[in-house]
């Protein structure tokens, strides 16, 4: 009897060695190339907590923050790719893309950092700062009431950030075409730039962003909410909009605002009154379960948009500066 508990013990000790080395070779190695959604498990196992912990944090001390962190994340996907560049500060000798007209507005940086700083205290030289920006974003929806999805890490930092390269940012003052030309060319369809325009659930726009729509009596603005908007520019340009009634919930409510031509961008309204998407939005408006599934859907892919891996790219050791 004590041989074969001898013997089965060996057995479950060789089995769990067996496991282990199956799982090593299954992609849990670190410094392998390539996005997984098990990428740190091994190198940095409290990463995705140490973020989540942080956001969550940064949210119930000031919920506006949500839209701030999605917003990030979208601006540095769209210009170099996924790769921190967004957080990187201008110096003497280089205006960083922050510092573009597009991007005065975005806040939220202090969050990346003190995730960053604890991250670096855990694991040092590990945690991308870029992969941090795709993780709060992530952890920002969720806290809004948004869909659960997870996303693949491993995105390595950029070494580039310049402000002549914003210019490809998608303005408010685009029209469907524009829209739909502006993320082709990062590879998404209509159907999905339309999904990905959902997170202007969150947040607010600034008058300077809208403002134009006023003074050219746009017709596809309903007569009450242009007296509503004009009121609100009546603060100045910085005079801020919620995108609808919820500006804190990550829910549908964008899209029937467009229906009801209370979109506060130009580039929002045009969604609904252009033919090719606004079934689409229609659809939105009346499935928020739908809007869900196809948001996380489109935001996974938008984290794999010209990720810098290996040694085209490295993990700073600040955010705000390369190493």
């Amino acid at each position: 009897m004590v041989l074969n508990l001898v013997k089965m013990i060996t057995m479950a000790n060789m089995l769990s060695m067996f496991i282990l080395m199956e799982v090593v070779a299954g992609g849990f190695r670190f410094g392998v190339d390539g996005l997984r959604m098990d990428y740190y498990i091994m190198s940095c196992p409290f990463a995705e907590s140490i973020v989540k912990n942080t956001v969550n944090r940064a949210l119930q001390d000031d919920p506006t923050l949500a839209a701030a962190l999605v917003r990030m994340h979208f601006h540095d996907c769209f210009i170099e790719g996924c790769d921190g560049s967004i957080l990187i500060d201008s110096t003497k000798d280089n205006t960083a893309e922050k510092d573009s007209p597009g991007n005065l507005s975005l806040r939220g940086y202090e969050v990346i950092d003190d995730a960053k700083e604890q991250l670096e205290d855990q694991c040092p030289g590990i945690v991308s700062c870029a992969d941090i920006v795709a993780m709060a974003a992530r952890d920002a929806i969720f806290w809004s009431e948004g869909p659960v999805y997870d996303i693949p890490k491993g995105r390595k930092d950029g070494r580039r950030s310049k402000i002549e390269d914003t210019i490809n940012l998608p303005f408010p003052t685009f029209n469907t075409s524009e829209l739909i030309s502006a993320f082709g060319k990062r590879g998404f369809t209509a159907q999905e730039m339309v999904a990905l325009s959902g997170a202007h659930t969150l947040g607010v726009a600034r008058c300077s962003s809208f403002k134009n729509r006023l003074s050219n009596a746009d017709a596809n603005l309903d007569s009450e909410f242009a007296k509503t908007l004009s009121k609100t520019c009546s603060a100045g340009d910085n005079a801020e909009q919620p995108f609808d009634a919820t500006q804190n919930t990550f829910d549908n409510f964008y899209f029937n605002a467009l229906i009801r031509k209370s979109g506060v961008l130009f580039s929002d309204q045009v969604l609904y009154t252009t033919p090719r998407t606004r079934n689409i939005v229609y659809g939105y408006a009346m499935n928020q379960a739908m809007f869900f599934f196809d948001f996380q859907q489109a935001m996974v892919k938008m984290g794999k948009v010209d990720v810098k891996e290996g040694s085209n790219g490295e993990v700073r050791q600040n955010c705000r500066k390369i190493n």
